[in-house]
């Protein structure tokens, strides 16, 4: 199991110390509904069809969200820099399939919160409901 003090989270807890204290706690709690992720460049988060049952903010490198259009080419929507969250908001929220791709543009990294969990500690701390 990875250490989950290590600087792999404190971009991401000092993200959410801008918005909302966490005591100490409050913080290994959190901790334990994440995990951290490397994805090799041109890997993929998401792809078109799957559904979205992740938010992921990313720690290091850069992600583009794009469709593939009617003409079969591929049209980004966005892109993630470090220390921004990325997610296909729709299919999260709805449950439906994702018409996205989220892909590394570099070898990047990510700490990945599931829906599952994320509902779980909304219930348990509604004050960070909002960072999510």
């Amino acid at each position: 199991m990875v250490d989950k003090t290590t600087t792999m989270y404190l971009s991401l807890l000092d993200h959410i110390a801008k918005f909302v204290k966490l005591d100490h706690d409050e913080t290994n709690t959190l901790l334990t509904y994440l995990d951290h992720h490397v994805v090799k460049k041109k890997g993929h988060l998401l792809v078109e069809g799957q559904i979205c049952n992740a938010q992921y903010f990313i720690v290091k490198g850069v992600f583009r969200q794009y469709i593939i259009n009617e003409k079969g080419n591929e049209q980004t929507i966005q892109f993630g820099i470090e220390n921004w969250w990325m997610t296909d908001f729709l299919s999260f929220q709805s449950h439906a399939p994702s018409n996205f791709y989220i892909q590394a543009v570099e070898n990047a990294e990510v700490i990945i919160i599931e829906k599952d969990a994320l509902e779980r500690r909304a219930r348990s701390h509604p004050e960070t409901r909002a960072l999510f």
